[in-house]
């Protein structure tokens, strides 16, 4: 090797490893803080004592979902907690219901939030929020006791710092959040409780590792950040985050809050998901980091809030987000526009006075082409690798329990993509080309999705007078001065790039292939100039190409060679007995979105197809007969009265003793225009996206028996659907259960019987 490619390979090298090294520093300094011990001043949250708060509140860890006896124990330890800081607390019970019209679902309970006057004061109240109720599969101990255990050893903290608050301070325990946030929907129900509410603080979970983020407020939250970033001592958040988070399906109880125009802060942790809603999710899996920044999170926050007027917090949106846990920069959303364009013109100025470049249209239209090549070609080879992966597996996420192989497969296709764009343009041109893209991307995020403009934005607000200062010395571009320009230029990026790879892995893993790699392709790219001018030579270049590549295919070979779940990261994997009396017939189902076992294909005669096994199905399921019927049809006594030109339906359900839900799905073509249920009124969608038509679900031992109103705009007759749930299989089942092997658990409502049939409206 000459020594010409033997410098460009050493560039190379060092460029690879700045970046693999950034991006371990942003893995590394995410925000974590290190975890406080029992012996921690009295004044500050210690993770040490939230966890011993935390082993006190689940006692013996079992689900506890709500309306069960498990459930209701729990809430006793809560308010013995309360008791042992001197806090009288009272249970409120009501009726808890929370509709999504366009969604055609409607969700209803009777729940008994735990409410605690932690300090009085004037005015409207600071509400530290969290639930106490779990998932029927798991015992909560992220989701959300760990957040109840939050709130106590905030409130404890606060008051050793003496209290010192201008506004009353409420803590509120709710309950039925997994039925569909039934306790906050009842308490913001309640016009005296309602009146009340100054600024919400909710903590919840979606996992037991990482940091504890920020990733939700109510709008206009420039003065709300501010808050923030001057009251923890360690941050994690981005305005980004606000915008995946609307395209979600989840919702939190702060949801109810920000619905009715409160103001809030929403603080959540969701690494290692592949707990989250299982029996793993227990005490010992919890990472006491992320306890130690969430609490950190909600004292630091409230703290700030006892002497802040409310008043003050309104204001304009910001766009943000935070390098290392400990800069987080950020500008008025209106200033994105602005700055985006004057970053554009300080390039556009770079570009004028460092002409002299004779390029043709072809050559011109290489280098605009980079950047897209370069993002289109790491997302499709991203996705080949990741299917390479999947054929050698057999499962749809090969990497869910041993993802370190196709994240290097991913890192290498990257490279492979960026050292095959490298020779498409000179190291100026290549550097406008990059610089000028991320800089109109800023102009069309701060246009149209400014929560995601920070992220072009910043760099190329740092990049243009950088690249602008440069252009006219000697050695500008491909020289000394240039050399030193271009990586300067490229570090911002590459730290909020490269972070944001590394937390998009946490919170999903490898399966979202394409928000990885597209991310490291943006971070990247910046670094393409300094490749580009001391390039290798054509035949080194196409034995360094093929190499990457060919290294990224074997890994990715390598990763699916590995197995696809374990006893840590299993396989979420429910068994249901389903007794159908609309067609009469018995079936054992099992929901999972991965292959069948092997163990449990051979204990029953499950479909090769998954097949929705019912109406109330959220998804389909491999299906087996399961012989004879067990259980009674669910029941209703219905009366109709004529209303105009349509009708009103009284359905009294009658439920059997043992059902823990009750579901009624009414077609979509019955003409439905409004539901009623002990005093809470439903008007629903006539465009629903359900294609079901509108399901109501009752989630509490006393829905077995409750008094629905239907009301339609025609009388023609109508069938319903009447389903029953019983969480826990039916005696016969526990030897098909004991089939399921030791990497795959169940998850979310776990293992249930379900029961249906069909009612004729009068």
């Amino acid at each position: 090797m000459d020594s010409n490619n033997t410098a460009a390979s050493l560039r190379l090298a060092a460029l690879a490893l700045v970046a693999v090294a950034i991006w371990f520093l942003g893995a590394t300094f995410n925000g974590l803080p290190v975890p406080r011990g029992l012996d921690a001043p009295a004044t500050e949250f210690s993770a040490a004592r939230a966890d011993a708060t935390l082993g006190r509140l689940l006692g013996p860890e079992v689900p506890h979902p709500v309306s069960s006896a498990a459930n209701q124990a729990v809430r006793d330890r809560v308010r013995a907690e309360f008791a042992r800081l001197g806090i009288k607390t009272s249970v409120y019970r009501a009726l808890g219901c929370n509709g999504r019209p366009q969604y055609g679902f409607f969700a209803c309970g009777t729940v008994e939030d735990v409410l605690a006057e932690v300090a009085p004061g004037a005015g409207k109240a600071i509400v530290l929020m969290a639930h106490y109720d779990s998932v029927p599969a798991g015992p909560g101990g992220s989701d959300d006791q760990s957040g109840v255990a939050t709130v106590l050893e905030t409130v404890r903290a606060l008051q050793a710092r003496g209290m010192k608050t201008t506004h009353p301070i409420l803590a509120l325990i709710t309950d039925g959040e997994e039925a569909g946030l039934l306790g906050a929907s009842a308490f913001v129900d309640n016009p005296a409780f309602r009146a009340r509410v100054g600024v919400v603080v909710n903590v919840e979970a979606r996992g037991n590792q990482g940091p504890s983020l920020l990733f939700q407020t109510s709008p206009g939250d420039g003065r709300l950040i501010d808050l923030y970033a001057k009251s923890v001592p360690e941050m994690a958040t981005s305005s980004l985050f606000a915008v995946i988070y609307k395209l979600l399906p989840n919702d939190t109880d702060l949801t109810v809050f920000l619905n009715k125009g409160f103001t809030g802060y929403n603080f959540a942790f969701s690494g290692n998901v592949a707990h989250y809603h299982t029996p793993l999710d227990t005490r010992a899996n919890l990472s006491r980091q992320t306890l130690q920044q969430h609490g950190d999170n909600m004292l630091g926050v409230a703290s700030a809030l006892m002497q802040t007027d409310f008043a003050g917090l309104a204001g304009g949106d910001d766009i943000y987000l935070t390098v290392f846990g400990r800069l987080l920069p950020r500008l008025p959303a209106s200033w994105a526009l602005p700055l985006s364009v004057v970053a554009l013109l300080l390039l556009a100025a770079a570009a004028y006075l460092s002409r002299g470049e004779v390029l043709g249209i072809g050559r011109r239209l290489a280098a605009f082409a980079i950047p897209p090549a370069a993002l289109l070609g790491s997302a499709l080879f991203g996705w080949l690798l990741h299917e390479i992966a999947v054929l050698v597996s057999g499962q749809p996420d090969p990497s869910y329990a041993f993802p370190i192989w196709l994240r290097i497969a991913l890192a290498l296709g990257v490279l492979a993509v960026m050292l095959a764009v490298s020779r498409l343009a000179s190291a100026r041109m290549t550097a406008l080309s990059v610089w000028i893209w991320l800089a109109v991307l800023a102009i069309g995020t701060a246009i149209f999705l400014p929560g995601l403009s920070p992220y072009f934005l910043f760099p190329a607000l740092i990049a243009s007078p950088l690249l602008l200062a440069q252009a006219r010395l000697r050695g500008a571009w491909s020289g000394g001065a240039g050399a030193i320009a271009l990586f300067l230029a490229a570090l911002p990026a590459l730290a909020i790039w490269l972070s944001l790879a590394s937390a998009s892995e946490v919170v999903q893993g490898l399966a979202l292939h394409p928000l990885i790699t597209l991310s490291l392709a943006f971070g990247a790219m910046t670094l393409l100039p300094l490749l580009v001018a001391r390039p290798l030579g054509r035949r080194a270049w196409r034995g360094a190409l093929s190499a990457v590549a060919g290294a990224a295919i074997v890994a990715a070979v390598i990763a699916g060679l590995q197995p696809a779940y374990s006893a840590i990261a299993p396989q979420r994997l429910d068994i249901n007995f389903v007794d159908d009396h609309v067609d009469g017939k018995a079936l054992w189902t099992v929901d999972t979105g991965a292959p069948l076992p092997k163990a449990l294909r051979a204990a029953a005669a499950f479909g090769d197809t998954p097949q929705f096994a019912s109406p109330v199905a959220l998804q389909p399921s491999y299906m087996a007969p399961a012989g004879a019927m067990r259980y009674a049809a669910p029941g209703a006594r219905a009366t109709s009265v004529s209303d105009g030109a349509g009708r009103s339906v009284t359905l009294v359900l009658q439920g059997s003793p043992g059902a823990n839900r009750m579901v009624v799905v009414v077609p979509k073509d019955a003409g439905l225009t409004r539901v009623a249920l002990d005093g809470e009124v439903f008007v629903t969608a006539a465009d629903t996206l359900n294609p079901r038509g509108t399901i109501i679900a009752c989630s509490t031992d006393d829905c077995r028996s409750k008094t629905l109103t239907l009301s339609f705009a025609a009388r023609q007759p109508v069938e319903i659907l009447l389903a029953e749930q019983h969480y826990g299989l039916p005696p016969d089942g526990r030897k098909l259960a004991a089939t399921r092997p030791d990497t795959a658990i169940p998850s979310q409502t776990g293992d249930s019987t379900i029961v249906y049939g069909k009612v004729k409206l009068p």
